[in-house]
């Protein structure tokens, strides 16, 4: 990846700055912020900015309106923020019109503006060049610091920074990017990758690129199922992608030919049905019978994971071992976490179920770096390219 500027590249002393956060935080019904996270992951820009006497224009969507709708406004996030900052976040009525733009020109130093959720205008996810270049206006620098939405050409992120020069990365932006670099480009070995989730189909891309960077890759989750049946084995009425079954044959001989040591469960928790009243049992995978599923992995799978990531000093670990939302099938996904978090290694996990799962394990302190992006954070796992970093200026 080509080196981008980053905040402490430009002056921002006394001037406009626009700043694209990402404050998509979940809220209750009563309006009330359930997790805060992502507000506090941008307070180390937003602070600098401060204490430079910046002027500073905050921008952010949440959630997927269809048009205005209160029930998706800012305005909790302004009222947290204000207590995080210690100072008034003043909430603008809208992110464009001239009400807007007035409260932008009144800003004093050290004061901070929170523009109404940019989703409520269509020109925020069509990347429209109009609405763009309206909150470009605002600002004398801009500063991309949403690495949950630099995967996608919207507006705010990807066309506001071509008419807004300087644009740089904030200090979220820049520590996603140097955390994965220090993980896949330049890592300490041996790297270990840990895959979860249901579908083969929906990590295809991840698996590939991540045979050519690791050394050991550890697949578990229902996905497990579908190399276990191209090995030639039944597994039951658990979830197999029958289309699959020849790639998943190919990953296997690409693996042993790069020699990454991979690695599948030996054992899984089953039920009869995805509820916390069906009846459960662990088997071994070759013993699964027809009727029952595997929704988790087995105690002596979590032993296997403990003994392939013992001499790790990279370990990336993204989607949980089952359907850690049910009581009787967590076991699996949290004494994964457990184990990454007690490694020794540098440890990195992304992607919104695996943040879930570290969450309610317990163990979110103990993990080295938690992305705040996942569906950016699975590009960069793919080997692609985040469009909104392209358009940042570079370093040289």
């Amino acid at each position: 990846m080509p080196r981008k500027k980053s905040l402490r590249d430009v002056d921002v002393r006394g001037r406009r700055v626009l700043v694209r956060v990402d404050f998509n935080v979940p809220i209750d019904d009563q309006g009330n912020i359930v997790d805060d996270i992502r507000i506090r992951a941008s307070l180390p820009t937003i602070e600098y900015l401060l204490d430079s006497r910046a002027r500073i224009i905050l921008m952010s969507h949440l959630g997927r309106p269809k048009g205005r709708d209160e029930k998706y406004s800012l305005a909790p996030v302004a009222k947290r923020l204000s207590r995080f900052i210690e100072r008034e976040v003043k909430m603008a009525p809208d992110c464009v019109g001239e009400e807007v733009r007035d409260m932008v020109e009144s800003l004093g130093e050290g004061e901070v503006l929170l523009l109404e959720n940019l989703r409520f205008h269509e020109g925020e996810t069509k990347g429209d060049e109009n609405f763009a270049k309206e909150l470009a206006s605002y600002g004398e620098v801009y500063v991309s610091d949403a690495f949950g939405t630099c995967h996608r050409k919207h507006a705010s992120v990807y066309v506001v920074p071509r008419f807004l020069k300087p644009a740089v990365m904030g200090f979220l932006l820049e520590k996603e990017i140097n955390y994965f670099e220090r993980a896949m480009i330049n890592p300490q070995r041996p790297v270990v990758a840990v895959l979860g989730g249901a579908k083969v189909s929906t990590k295809l891309g991840i698996i590939k690129n991540l045979l050519k960077r690791v050394d050991k890759l550890f697949i578990g989750g229902a996905m497990a199922f579908t190399f276990i049946r191209a090995m030639g084995y039944s597994v039951g009425s658990s979830l197999v992608e029958e289309e699959l079954i020849d790639t998943a044959l190919d990953i296997l001989d690409i693996a042993k030919k790069l020699e990454v040591k991979l690695y599948l469960p030996v054992d899984f928790v089953i039920g009869q049905e995805i509820s916390d009243s069906t009846p459960t049992k662990v088997v071994p995978w070759q013993e699964i019978p027809t009727g029952w599923k595997g929704l988790d992995i087995g105690p002596v799978s979590v032993e296997l994971l403990k003994e392939v990531i013992s001499d790790a000093q990279t370990i990336v670990w993204n989607g949980p071992m089952g359907v850690f939302e049910l009581d009787r099938f967590k076991s699996g996904t949290f004494e994964t976490a457990k184990l990454i978090a007690q490694s020794s290694a540098l440890t990195i996990a992304g992607g919104g179920d695996t943040d879930h799962a570290i969450h309610k394990a317990g163990v979110y302190n103990a993990i080295d770096f938690v992305s705040t992006g996942g569906g950016a954070f699975l590009e960069l796992l793919e080997g692609n390219s985040l469009p909104c970093l392209e358009v940042l200026d570079d370093k040289e």
